[in-house]
């Protein structure tokens, strides 16, 4: 029977593949965790504790940690009885955690560690429907979450539950920043995950025989979703350590596949490029040689005396490449922001077979990606739709896409979901594009304001401006970093507020031009900036700024007539200093 809600997708692993390793984790320097049978059964028995909590079906229980087998274990345990899993960031602000557990009225949270569990307990007096925190750590200050399993092998119960849920229930809220600065949250259904999982099989080269490596956020839908694929082809998830030792854990686990964003492929690269600059002699040159033969590369095409000179590349310097990744890799699956073709080409030429895709939370997750079956790669492309994912292109170039993964909506924002989704099921992505010829879809521009760095995090720039130009020193800025390491600003300063500081401060102000040079204020504008980065999340502190010497203006064409922000002329008028920031790291 083909599975239609996610709990199916367990099930069906356990039919057909019981794995031994299907969740593991490592626990002091030993891999460990859960066979397919220990996973459904501790499960079951966390359900049975969820139930006696007082949890009933359309109850919201949410989960604040890293990567782990607990979180796949808690999972299934809140799906199969009908609550809704909400996933959040480990790293938001503690008034964004009590917006969103109040948004949603969870009534339990289990948290990982020691900082998060003081973070919830903070907030905890706002959140009226939330009755209690776990954790997975266990400390004395903490009620683990072993105390809520119910030792029991009688799941009738939940077997008579599961009967009653239905494929187009929610199961997960799942929340994303708005340009308001409030995140919304996502509602997806079973339907939506699994109608994407089914479709996604065939972009997978794996099968029961393989390992994968998890270390995206599962609070995101991304990676989560890729892990439902992973437990139905009965494909084993080891979970790395921390962001820190992935290296490490793909030379110990040699994954036949793993998802990645764009900025850690741009760090390994960038990690080869820095010992390569290490090398002397024969040994430099025959490395150049292979990179630069690496960025030529084309999907077809190429030449007989290429192919033959790549093969020795592939001998001599791609094949440690490979190593350091473990050695097996079938798919390195790159999605969550754009990825730089020349990384592709390169890794593509070393037989790293990284391959690009396109999806939003809204879309839960896949639209379209690149495989290897049926000619479907091309560089610069986010690949072919799914087979039952529909996507046309709009007259003023926005991607529309409509399928079974199209989310159900906002929770509780009928404004926002109206705004993004027809009445007849077509969803605004806010993303340009187009289609070609073979039918690869392509990412050209941003409708929307939003943006992501290059490690798949969406930033609000409207309002983190908002929220600098409450300084006094600053008259105007602009937040850039879409597909960088990390945000930065253009900012160009309150000058006549300027003025007035230096004569008090005794600081000789000759020109616009000369005073946003000195070091004397450079340093105050960067203690505006660590006010801003003390109340925001990581992923959103400014790392760098720079200083514009004009006014912005309508004449100058900074600004509309309505004073809103000309964004790409700005960058177009100092690409200069976004350069500098960039490419200075």
């Amino acid at each position: 029977m083909e599975p239609k809600l996610i709990f199916d997708l367990h099930t069906y692993q356990a039919l057909n593949y019981p794995k031994k390793d299907a969740l593991m984790g490592k626990v002091n320097g030993v891999w460990q965790g859960y066979s397919m049978e220990e996973f459904l059964k501790t499960a079951n028995q966390l359900s049975l504790g969820f139930l006696e909590f007082g949890i009933k079906k359309g109850d919201k229980i949410a989960m604040i940690t890293n990567n782990r087998p607990e979180w796949h274990v808690t999972d299934l345990a809140i799906l199969q009885i009908g609550a809704i899993n909400v996933p959040i960031y480990p790293n938001i602000t503690e008034d964004d955690y009590s917006y969103i557990l109040n948004n949603c009225e969870a009534k339990l949270v289990l948290v990982s560690d020691k900082d998060l569990l003081a973070k919830i307990t903070n907030v905890q007096s706002q959140c009226p429907e939330l009755k209690a925190i776990y954790t997975f750590n266990k400390f004395p200050e903490g009620k683990h979450w072993s105390e809520l399993i119910i030792k029991s092998d009688n799941f009738s119960q939940i077997d008579a539950i599961k009967s009653e849920i239905d494929e187009n229930d929610l199961a997960t809220l799942i929340y994303t920043s708005g340009t308001t600065g409030r995140p919304k949250g996502v509602m997806i259904s079973h339907k939506n995950i699994v109608s994407n999982v089914l479709a996604s099989v065939e972009r997978l080269p794996c099968d029961q025989n393989s390992k994968s490596l998890s270390f995206l956020p599962l609070c995101h839908v991304y990676e989560r979703m890729v892990c439902y694929l992973y437990i139905y082809n009965g494909v084993s998830i080891y979970f790395a350590e921390s962001m820190e030792t992935i290296g490490e854990n793909l030379k110990e686990v040699k994954p036949q596949v793993f998802t990645a964003v764009p900025r850690l492929l741009e760090k390994i690269y960038d990690k080869i490029l820095a010992k390569a600059g290490e090398l002397k002699g024969i040994k430099r040159k025959l490395f150049f040689w292979a990179l630069n033969l690496g960025l030529k590369y084309e999907i077809h095409g190429k030449s007989l005396w290429y192919k033959m000179q790549l093969s020795l590349a592939n001998k001599l310097i791609f094949s440690k490449w490979r190593e350091a990744l473990g050695g097996n890799t079938l798919a390195v699956a790159s999605g969550s922001a754009a990825l730089q073709p020349r990384l592709a080409r390169v890794f593509l030429a070393g037989q790293i077979p990284v391959v690009e895709g396109y999806g939003l939370t809204e879309t839960a997750v896949v639209i379209s990606v690149n495989c290897f079956a049926n000619d479907g790669i091309r560089i610069g492309t986010v690949g072919r739709p799914l087979s039952n994912v529909q996507v046309k292109i709009a007259e003023d170039g926005e991607i529309l896409v409509k399928g079974p993964n199209i989310m159900m909506g906002y929770y509780k924002n009928e404004e926002a979901t109206k705004a993004v989704l027809t009445e007849d099921g077509w969803l605004h992505t806010g993303d340009i594009g187009e289609i070609d010829s073979e039918g690869f879809l392509k990412i050209t521009d941003r409708k929307k304001e939003i943006f992501k760095t290059s490690g798949g995090k969406y930033i609000a720039p409207q309002v983190m401006e908002n929220k600098l130009k409450e300084s006094l020193f600053i008259e105007q800025l602009m937040v850039i970093g879409e597909f960088q390491k990390h945000p930065a600003a253009l900012i160009q300063p309150a000058f006549e507020f300027l003025k007035e500081y230096c004569r008090k401060k005794g600081i000789k102000y000759e020109s616009d031009e000369a005073i946003i040079k000195n070091e004397e204020i450079l340093q105050r504008f960067e203690e505006e900036i660590e006010k801003f980065n003390n109340n925001v999340a990581q992923f959103e502190k400014i790392k760098q700024f720079r200083l514009t010497p004009k006014v912005w203006s309508i004449d100058g064409g900074e600004v509309t007539p309505t004073l809103k922000l000309r964004r790409k002329v700005i960058m177009e008028k100092y690409k200069d200093l976004v350069s500098d920031i960039y490419n200075k790291e």
